[in-house]
């Protein structure tokens, strides 16, 4: 088994997690319906199984995700096996499950509701992820004031002297953020976009300097990366892949490069995202690729990527070659979900 450690712990992790936005379902997102495919819960649940199967012990989720949905499904398929397991997940939104809508408090991205709110918002995941303990608790909202942030990470160094949660760290684009936020003594974590398409050096570099691990979505580009999508696939209209921020932001770029990606990628004989998931860990040390998943079939590909292991140096320099990676995540996207 591939294991990394999580940031300045000595706590090992899979060197690859799972993301669980899939398995929440449709919601609302301040308005907007949002969803990633279709979501079964059986299969969901089915999946994760075969993942404690094949080794791999974080999973991802969010109370964003599916509005609570998500927590309870992953809660539902660890049950006794919760003690072999990491638990990542999120906060900083109102979330109502019984209308699955998650909003700002107040319509406002800097609500002071927000660290008022937390200690509520964490004893709702812990009901929903039965569980008595989050391994992980991550803030949530992208780009919230960098100095108010301090106060948020106040409440979650009490919430870590409670036993309420272990570590903590932010999922945000931002690196003034990120850098603000390591500064915690349990902060650990700073999730964000990385794929062989779009770099972001400056959270790299600082996931380095405070010795953090790197958390990475997008790895496989919203599924582009897998090569099983082109331009001319069609979504729902409320399918996060319709949205236009993340198809000009994250699909765009991909596509345009795509054809002769795979062919290093998959030089080696790793399917295309093997050969993604590969390049995230040759990218940096630091780094934990969470892909997300529907079905066993696709955990069982990914999870195979940790038999090949990072990219080969000649691999990953032919890939620097083609890109020359002029696309930046630090800068250009942020997405919301």
């Amino acid at each position: 088994m591939f294991y990394r450690q999580l940031g300045n712990t000595d706590v090992k992790v899979s060197a690859i997690g799972l993301g669980c936005l899939a398995v929440g379902g449709p919601w609302r997102h301040c308005g907007e319906p949002v969803r990633l495919g279709e979501a079964d819960d059986s299969e969901s649940i089915r999946a994760i199984h075969r993942a404690l199967d094949l080794g791999i012990n974080f999973f991802d989720t969010a109370a964003n995700y599916g509005a609570g949905h998500s927590e309870s499904v992953l809660g539902q398929a660890l049950g006794h096996r919760r003690p072999e397991v990491l638990i990542g997940t999120k906060f900083g939104y109102q979330v109502d499950e019984e209308t699955q809508q998650v909003d700002y408090y107040d319509n406002d991205i800097n609500s002071d509701k927000v660290v008022a709110n937390i200690r509520q918002e964490c004893e709702a995941s812990l009901r929903r992820l039965n569980t008595d303990y989050i391994d992980l608790y991550q803030f949530h909202v992208n780009e919230y004031d960098v100095e108010k942030s301090i106060m948020v990470r106040e409440v979650l160094e009490d919430l870590v002297s409670e036993g309420k949660i272990r570590f903590y760290g932010w999922s945000t684009e931002n690196p003034q953020a990120a850098r603000t936020f390591v500064e915690g003594k349990h902060c650990v974590a700073i999730q964000h976009t990385l794929n062989v398409v779009l770099d972001t050096p400056k959270m790299i570099a600082i996931c380095h300097e405070f010795n953090q691990t790197s958390l990475v979505r997008n790895a496989l580009g919203k599924g582009f990366l897998t090569g099983k999508y082109n331009a001319g696939s069609k979504f729902a209209e409320n399918d996060l892949r319709s949205r236009d921020d993340f198809r000009n932001g994250l699909i765009r770029p991909i596509l345009e490069v795509l054809e002769q990606l795979l062919v290093h990628l998959t030089s080696d004989g790793r399917t295309p995202a093997q050969g993604a998931l590969g390049w995230v860990w040759a990218r940096s040390e630091q780094t934990i690729p969470i892909p997300g998943f529907r079905t066993a079939a696709q955990i069982e590909d990914n999870a195979k990527a940790m038999e090949f292991g990072p990219l080969g140096a000649e691999q990953m320099q032919a890939i620097e070659d083609l890109l020359k990676h002029e696309n930046s995540t630090d800068e250009v996207f942020r997405p919301r979900a």
